[in-house]
């Protein structure tokens, strides 16, 4: 059967998501690793920081070394979920909260070695049609990030930590899938020999660069957001009806943040092919900034009011991610295409781990009223930049 690109895209989009399903696999569960870890509030928000924070070192040294074009993209990827998945399962033998942590940083290590070849993997296959396709990439992610919220509920009455068991299993199948269902694009052309000067032409490439400080403000905004919408509707929603059963808490937060958000991709995707990507990302973030300075206010009142600026939030706030990646893939060079879209992830993510670490920080003295209002900050400077992106984008 001939190897098109929409199979392709259909291969690794499945392999993104089943590989994703490791970035909260150990959050969703952390009531019972807290008992089992003796976790203090100080480890617990350093669980939530691990892999985040593992990215980042993942991706720097990704970076650095241009592995992404020094080496054989498709099989990057493989290994890197292979063994995400294998370092995923060796929580289930943990019992000391340090120990635990070094491992998700660990795991966070091998997801830098996913998204960054999965969006250079998309732009071989799709030299056309790029927006819509890294679109469905990234609502390929966003759900998949999301699936243990789900994954959780069907485990709760047994052990939890199953959890771990099924996204392990979720990433060595898509490991499989990617070494052996997936063909290297046509063209791809050799792999790069390691130069520093790839990473010198990132910072020199104009367009490229205000595509990352766009980038950067969204990112600001997104894993904080990801990471602590969850504890909020609890919060919100335990303050009204206390009696409230919290799978309906993560189910919401999965459509929320899962279901609204891979839509959210999609239609962005398909909506920058046509208007552009500044116009695109410009119009995502006023909407998620808006969301983020007026949810808060909408703790312990209507419950129907919070989920549905949530789900809105959950749309915009991913609308535009997969645009920073494709104006990158767009502008850069070919020969270091892959260092400079890691490159953006790395810094992005490093953003993201400080917001991440800094709201609860925020909301101990601002209240979850005004809290996620912090994190409008980053759009509104994304905004600034994508303005001026627009200039190139024009010719």
């Amino acid at each position: 059967m001939k190897h098109t690109r929409w199979l392709a895209l259909g291969i690794i989009a499945t392999a993104v998501l089943f590989t994703l399903t490791l970035w909260f696999s150990a959050s969703v569960i952390s009531p019972q690793l807290r008992e089992q870890w003796s976790l203090t509030t100080a480890t617990e928000t350093w669980l939530s920081a691990a892999v985040p924070g593992g990215f980042v070192i993942g991706a720097f040294v990704s970076a650095y070394f241009g592995f992404a074009d020094r080496f054989n993209t498709r099989k990057l990827f493989a290994y890197a979920a292979f063994l995400g998945g294998l370092l995923n399962l060796l929580l289930l033998w943990v019992d000391h909260a340090g120990v635990g942590i070094a491992i998700r940083v660990a795991t966070g290590m091998t997801l830098a070695g996913v998204y960054p070849p999965a969006v250079k993997l998309i732009s071989q296959w799709f030299p056309k049609q790029r927006g819509l396709a890294v679109g469905i990439l990234i609502a390929s992610l966003t759900i998949g990030t999301a699936m243990p919220h789900v994954i959780a509920i069907f485990f709760v009455s047994l052990d939890t930590r199953l959890v771990l068991v099924a996204t392990s299993i979720l990433a060595i199948v898509a490991a499989m899938g990617v070494n052996y269902l997936l063909k290297d694009a046509p063209g791809a052309g050799g792999n790069a020999p390691f130069s520093l000067s790839q990473l010198k032409q990132v910072f020199h490439n104009k367009p490229v660069m205000l595509a990352n400080y766009g980038y950067f403000g969204h990112m600001w905004e997104l894993y904080a957001m990801w990471t602590w919408l969850p504890a909020f509707l609890t919060a919100s929603f335990m303050f009204q009806y206390p009696d409230l059963h919290p799978e309906i808490v993560s189910l919401i937060a999965f459509l929320s943040i899962g279901l609204a958000g891979g839509g959210g991709c999609i239609l962005g995707g398909f909506v920058a092919d046509r208007i552009g990507i500044s116009r695109l990302t410009i119009a995502a973030m006023a909407v998620s900034a808006f969301c983020a300075l007026t949810i808060g206010f909408t703790f312990g009142q209507s419950m129907w009011v919070t989920v549905i600026l949530s789900l809105l939030w959950g749309i915009s706030i991913i609308a535009d991610s997969a645009q920073f990646s494709v104006a990158v893939s767009k502008f850069g060079e070919k020969p270091y295409v892959g260092t400079a879209l890691t490159f953006q992830m790395c810094v992005g993510f490093l953003v993201a781990t400080l917001s991440i670490n800094f709201l609860p920080v925020f909301q101990s003295f601002l209240g979850w009223e005004w809290v996620f209002a912090v994190l409008a900050i980053g759009p509104i400077l994304g905004i600034l930049s994508m303005l001026r992106f627009q200039l190139y984008e024009r010719g």
